[in-house]
């Protein structure tokens, strides 16, 4: 006879998500780990099993994050002294990062990065791909520990309970053939070796860390091949992700340099296979869209970052119909809601091709039910971790949906679309769980306060010294 779960590894959905559709009386067991032990469908609950108060979807995984960037969201909006309207770029805003990046203390990014990851939680995501360059002190200079930065972010998701990925970044060059780093990238340039060992002090700690060569015009190719060969002799099965063909500039300095466009050249130089996230990827062709897509590699697209910098939107139907794999991510965090992401994703498309529906399929007719599980399954690939789905093995990463207010009265795939696709004044997501743990309930986290009074802190004193 089975023996009956404790509370807190047991939880019974009247409705879940699962990677086949949605599923009726579903009782969710886990273990010690967190990780999923059994998923019945069709059965009646566990005595001592909790019970959703409403339909259950597997919790969002961001495949990209850069955690500083959160404290002067929102605050570059204006156009710089004598700009004109053609150059004000992603290179204009970048100047304006560059300057925050250059203040920001250990004990800043702690806070911000914990009341982000808090954020996130709310919102739905329940694991986070930390794409991380910002190493050395403000002088250039390193830390004692060199992984000094990159553990205050362990810390901020350890404290916050998000699961974590932890993506040092190799940068080196300000642009494609070498060209030498501007003094503003100080903070960030590092040489192999440094970053290699960034990346076993992190590991050493139970961090799950993969690397991230930033781009191709600040990694050389022999910087690349090196990377990945010390990569590979840590963990060779850790993700890689690298930013690619984000910006139209971008491409045209690659053709100058190399002859051949950004996701052209890294799949011909490359070992490209399912351990890559091609953060962006936005300017594609349709062969490259094919090549990678054949590939395994992950599309990481962040559509209210991509939109905030203009940086043009994804092809998704030739992408699709290559049966790529894709997720999202907050990036710059213009936006930190899983939602608002799925929502611009589909709706970008909308505007570009003026018809309703792209990401729908014969297969999959639901939008937003496509939508989530596949940005669900995109996002684990990326996070190199077991999570993304309500299937045994993966961690129990569960987020329940609102169905009171004015949500009620909706079946769970109507409060699923509803959640996508209406924006209200109430949040859609009430409970979400990570590796078993309640970390938020009813909309709360139980470190709101402090995270918000300790972020507010460290950004008003960025913003006088920025």
């Amino acid at each position: 006879m089975p023996s009956i779960p404790s509370p807190s590894s047991a939880l019974f959905a009247p409705h879940a998500l699962l990677p086949g559709g949605w599923a009726r009386d579903v009782q969710l067991l886990w273990d010690e780990r967190g990780l999923l032990t059994e998923v019945r469908v069709g059965t009646s609950a566990d005595p001592a099993s909790r019970h959703a108060t409403g339909p259950v979807v597997p919790g969002m995984p961001n495949l990209h994050s850069h955690a500083f960037q959160r404290a002067f969201a929102g605050l570059t909006e204006f156009r710089a002294a004598g700009a004109s309207a053609a150059a004000d770029s992603f290179w204009t805003w970048r100047d304006a990062m560059y300057r925050f990046a250059l203040a920001v203390s250990p004990d800043q990014l702690e806070a911000v990065a914990t009341q982000l990851y808090i954020e996130m939680l709310q919102a739905g995501y329940t694991s986070v791909c930390e794409f991380h360059y910002l190493h050395h002190m403000a002088s250039g200079a390193p830390f004692d520990d060199p992984a000094e930065m990159a553990l205050r972010l362990a810390a901020a998701a350890e404290r916050s309970g998000i699961g974590l990925t932890l993506l040092p970044v190799l940068y080196q060059d300000a642009g494609f053939g070498g060209r030498p780093p501007r003094d503003d990238q100080r903070r960030f340039v590092n040489g192999v070796e440094g970053l290699l060992d960034i990346v076993q002090r992190c590991a050493a700690r139970g961090v799950r860390t993969g690397v991230a060569p930033h781009s191709l015009r600040a990694v050389s190719p022999h910087a690349l091949s090196d990377l990945l060969d010390g990569l590979h002799e840590i963990d060779p099965r850790a993700p890689v992700h690298i930013h690619i063909a984000e910006q139209q500039a971008e491409v045209d300095d690659c053709v100058a340099w190399s002859g051949a466009r950004p996701v052209q050249w890294l799949l011909d130089n490359a070992p490209v296979d399912e351990r890559w996230c091609l953060v962006h990827a936005t300017h594609m062709t349709a062969l490259e869209s094919q090549r990678a897509a054949a590939r395994g590699a992950v599309a990481g697209l962040c559509p209210s970052t991509e939109a905030n910098l203009g940086d043009g939107a994804f092809d998704a139907p030739t992408y699709l119909a290559a049966n790529g794999c894709w997720g999202i991510g907050s990036d710059s965090h213009a936006s930190v809601s899983v939602v608002d992401e799925l929502r611009l994703l589909e709706y970008s498309q909308r505007l570009a091709l003026q018809r309703r529906n792209v990401f729908a399929s014969s297969a999959q007719p639901d939008v937003a039910q496509r939508l989530w599980l596949g940005a669900a399954d995109g996002g684990a690939r990326a996070a190199g971790r077991p999570v993304g789905a309500l299937e045994v093995g993966r961690s129990a990463d569960l987020v329940v949906l609102d169905v009171a207010g004015v949500h009620a009265g909706l079946t769970p795939p109507q409060a699923l679309a509803n959640a996508v696709f209406a924006r209200t004044g109430q949040r859609p997501v009430r409970d979400v769980w990570v590796a078993g743990q309640p970390r938020v309930v009813n909309g709360r986290h139980a470190l709101d306060a402090d995270a918000q009074a300790a972020f507010v802190a460290a950004r008003s004193q960025l913003l006088a010294q920025a």
